[in-house]
């Protein structure tokens, strides 16, 4: 189906595929930054294979992203030899881990996004697309099940596990509408069946998150005043430099290195 794309959706597919495969890079990255520090044996391997789960996803759309864009990347060169201002991973993704209520909340938030989104990214007009989303749903099923499970220990556990995770929420809140934007961009390749509405699916992760918080005995915060957004056009925080200097170091020092 690429092959019969015009230059304008072609352009857009492009785009819209890196930020589908820059949320999970960059999120696969932070997750993979617990390897060997997780808070016990178990939840040590489990982290570390949903960082494996991210990675790999990544890699199917930014392969994708490289054939249809024609220039000859693929995706190591789209990952390792991109600049920041060229990313279009959600602000929330490139957050510190901070400590581990932190990566669970962050993981929990996304999780329930990433959920819904492909599960309508199933019906996409280009396969491609569709069978990777089809694919990754399997696996982010687990994710919002491990991470939802621990929001509930954590929230419903002891006054220090629901004091942290509770922080967490709070802290991140300011980052979740930018999950929801919808700009001329994807509303072009909603409109040729290929893309979701983001919008269209707030209420039905809203009502998952409430869901879960309410078991969780833990409040949902109030609409922050100022809500962080930019990603998707290349605006990022100082935390995606440090991010991209460690994951680009070795291919950067010895391009072209093979082993």
């Amino acid at each position: 189906m690429a092959d019969s794309f015009d230059q304008q959706t072609r352009d857009d597919v492009f785009d819209y595929l890196l930020r589908l495969g820059d949320d999970r890079l960059i999120l696969g990255h932070r997750l993979s930054e617990w390897c060997g520090h997780g808070p016990i044996l178990e939840e040590d391997i489990a982290i570390s294979n949903i960082a494996l789960d991210c990675v790999g996803q990544a890699i199917g759309f930014l392969r994708l992203a490289g054939e249809v864009e024609g220039k000859g990347r693929d995706e190591d060169k789209l990952a390792y030899f991109r600049e920041a201002i060229d990313f279009r991973n959600l602000l929330l993704l490139e957050q510190p881990n901070g400590d581990y209520a932190y990566t669970i909340m962050r993981q929990f938030l996304f999780d329930a996004f990433s959920y819904h989104q492909y599960e309508a990214l199933q019906e996409s007009r280009f396969e491609a697309l569709a069978a990777i989303a089809a694919k990754s749903l399997k696996e982010v099923r687990y994710h919002l099940r491990h991470s939802s499970q621990w929001v509930l220990r954590m929230g419903d556990g002891t006054e220090e596990s629901h004091r942290r995770i509770q922080e967490a929420l709070d802290d991140m809140w300011m980052f979740v509408f930018e999950m929801f934007e919808s700009d001329a961009l994807e509303q072009r390749l909603v409109a040729q069946g290929i893309a979701v509405d983001a919008s269209a699916l707030q209420p039905k992760w809203e009502e998952m998150i409430a869901n879960v918080l309410s078991e969780s005995t833990l409040r949902r915060p109030m609409e922050p005043g100022y809500q962080s957004s930019g990603g998707r056009r290349g605006r990022h925080s100082e935390h995606l430099g440090y991010i991209l200097s460690e994951m680009q170091i070795l291919p950067r020092s010895y391009p072209g290195a093979e082993w």
